[in-house]
């Protein structure tokens, strides 16, 4: 134990003196390209100096809008949450270690409707063209982002972007990700690209957005350590001691792998008046009264489990098959037609009524081992909504499939936002009702050891909420109620008497009559330079067993905010997560699916800490953390799903380095 504190105590003081050094270092840098540009103002030679200001982007969801663009985010807050897997506001449950699979620990319902394959334990590693940005600068930009260097975790990304001409910027971004993990075959990989253009006419009516993506993710899969639970062994063996239930190694390791690639255009034209606001700045805005466009997209995902050994350690329901290549391929092509029309004051911007009407056609082709079939949906879509100067948004949305495999599904969204004052803070009400079809996954599977064919009626959720935002005193809070009938889970299959030819057989299940009310609550304190931010969230359904989530999670951060020799703004602090008991699922390894089995294990919870410190140095984010620091003292691991534990404490560092000259 002492050791550790030692470690600890030395990771504090070296992220000071680092962050003293590399201060020193770039003061000493500035001054001398301050001096630089006198010498050259003496000599008058004129230069001109970019910075963030002069590189902006706008993503798809802004331009659906209107034609606006926002400034990069140079800042190092929350730079620390590299891992998706473990954002705080997000909080999930996984295997054990970065890329593998992953689930919501909060309940989040999926709002989509229409055709959906059903497999999202990898989601969340996904690059999709919805999340692109597309950029204007004046100079070229580029990125590096880096993380891990000589730890498990390798986690590297490129981005390049610059503008041909005004009007046109082509980019690309490049991922790669290597792991290791903490138990045998834990060595997560995954290789992630887009390339992306934005061009705009003079006239600043036509908009055209284009972009390809391609996604390559390998996530192995061991089937759970043998031991039932490690952190009662009183002897203190390495990770990679520990039996795996399966253990095949390069060309016969088992894994998941996922191939999702996607090219998407969408060309749009504003017709009628324009009104502009901030003209020949970069904060320029181009409000259209009347505009067309069309989407059109294709993409091509591919679902792979793969294994060539035998089950010696019963990772899988009874069988005796040793080579399994089971693949789902899903080919989508969408086309979308929406006509919007604005009604305002000329030369005014607050007042506004508008109206979004849209059309929206689906060709999908499925296929998995044994069959294969095509589908189409065609979707209406509508919008109306009003705004009255900068404190009051009112806007309903219908979705609604006319024709197609899903036909009758629907969405139906209202939502108002009232501004009270800039004391008195924001109320935002909200309220939606959704037909949802069955996704595939629980309609059909034909893979080795799971097969079945099911007809379940469609998911209805009805859903209100109310959530208060108050900046000036650092709180949200929001409250949501669910009534969900006909509920899709996965489950064990009942197996009272023991039969072996049970044992994890795993089968799609639907669960009545549901309700849910999940309070989120926010408040951040200041004391200083200290700052206390601070999450709980609280849940509680007549179903926990079917919806296998907390009743309570909590995140608290603890930290010191400074800026040293005026360059340096740096935090440093701690974090601390806990969630009560709750029944934990189970994975089934070659379906990718988390399901609740017939042991309704609870495992305690412990409070989760990280220590961590992040800092700006002009151009240049960092952060160092040491993560689950606690596990010195107590206690020794975790799990958050059945037999998978989790991450032993680890160091973490990153660095991005953002370039605009």
């Amino acid at each position: 134990m002492n050791r550790y504190l030692r470690l600890l105590s030395l990771f504090f003081v070296f992220s000071i003196y680092s962050l003293s050094y590399v201060s020193a270092q770039v003061e000493e840098e500035f001054s001398s390209a301050l001096d630089s540009a006198r010498a050259k103002e003496d000599n008058k030679k004129d230069s001109v100096v970019f910075t963030a200001k002069y590189v902006r982007y706008a993503t798809l969801p802004m331009l659906k809008q209107f034609t606006h663009t926002v400034q990069i985010d140079t800042s190092h807050i929350n730079f620390q949450y590299y891992n998706k897997q473990n954002l705080p506001w997000n909080p999930s449950i996984n295997l054990g270690a970065y890329g593998l699979a992953t689930r919501d620990l909060l309940f989040n319902p999926n709002k989509s409707i229409g055709f959906q394959s059903g497999f999202h334990a990898l989601e969340r590693n996904l690059l999709l063209s919805d999340s692109i940005q597309y950029f204007r600068a004046r100079a070229r930009y580029s990125e590096l982002y880096a993380v891990g260097f000589f730890f498990d975790d390798q986690v590297f990304r490129a981005r390049l972007a610059q503008n041909i001409n005004p009007r046109w910027n082509i980019g690309a971004e490049y991922h790669a990700t290597n792991t290791d993990g903490y138990y045998t075959n834990q060595d997560y990989n995954e290789r992630k690209a887009a390339i992306f253009s934005w061009y705009e006419s003079a006239s600043h009516r036509y908009n055209m957005l284009v972009n390809a993506t391609f996604n390559n993710l390998n996530s192995p899969e061991n089937g759970a350590v043998v031991e039932e639970n490690i952190f009662n062994n009183s002897e203190n063996s390495s990770n990679l001691s520990y039996l795996t239930r399966l253990r095949g190694r390069n060309a016969t390791r088992p894994h998941n792998k996922w191939r999702d690639n996607g090219v998407f255009l969408r060309q749009s034209y504003y017709f009628g008046r324009l009104d502009t606001v901030n003209v020949g700045t970069p904060l320029m805005e181009v409000h259209p009264t009347n505009a067309v466009a069309h989407n059109s997209s294709i993409r091509m995902r591919n679902y792979t489990f793969f294994k060539n050994e035998e089950d010696l350690e019963g990772a899988f329901p009874f069988g005796d098959a040793v080579l399994v290549n089971d693949t789902t391929k899903i080919t989508t092509v969408t086309n979308e037609f929406t006509y919007s029309f604005y009604l305002r004051p000329r030369g005014a911007m607050k007042n506004e009524a508008k109206i979004n009407l849209g059309f929206q056609n689906d060709l999908i082709w499925y296929a998995d081992s044994l069959t294969s079939d095509f589908y189409q949906n065609s979707m209406v879509k509508g919008e109306i909504g009003y705004k009255f100067s900068d404190r009051v948004n009112v806007l309903g949305t219908v979705n609604q499939i006319v024709v197609g495999r899903n036909a009758g599904d629907f969405l139906y969204e209202a939502t108002a936002d009232v501004l009270l004052s800039e004391n008195a803070g924001k109320i935002s009400l909200g309220a939606y009702s959704q037909n949802k079809s069955p996704e595939m996954a629980f309609d059909r599977m034909n893979y080795t050891y799971h097969q079945w064919a099911n007809n379940f009626e469609k998911t209805k959720t009805q859903n209100l909420s109310f959530a208060y935002l108050n900046k000036k005193l650092g709180f949200s809070g929001k409250v949501e109620y669910f009534l969900i009938d006909n509920y899709l889970y996965f489950k064990e299959v009942d197996n009272p008497d023991n039969d072996e030819l049970l044992v994890r057989q795993v089968e799609p299940a639907q669960y009545g009559n549901l309700n849910l009310l999940k309070v989120s609550v926010g408040q951040n304190f200041k004391f200083g330079r200290f700052h206390l931010d601070n999450m709980v969230v609280y849940q509680k359904s007549n179903a926990e067993d079917v919806l296998a989530v907390p009743e309570l999670y909590t995140w608290h951060s603890f930290y010191y905010a400074n800026v040293l020799y005026k360059v340096a703004d740096f935090r440093i602090g701690v974090d601390a997560r806990f969630n009560t008991p709750f029944r934990s699922p189970s994975y089934a390894i070659n379906i990718g699916q988390f399901y609740n089995d017939n042991a309704r294990i609870e495992y305690s919870t412990y409070p989760i800490m990280d220590a961590w410190v992040t800092a700006n140095i002009r151009r240049v984010n960092l952060f160092l953390a040491y993560n689950f620091m606690n596990q010195m003292i107590y206690p020794k691991g975790y799990y958050t799903v059945r037999r998978y534990p989790m991450n032993d404490a680890n160091f973490r560092f990153g660095v991005s380095w953002k370039f605009y000259d």
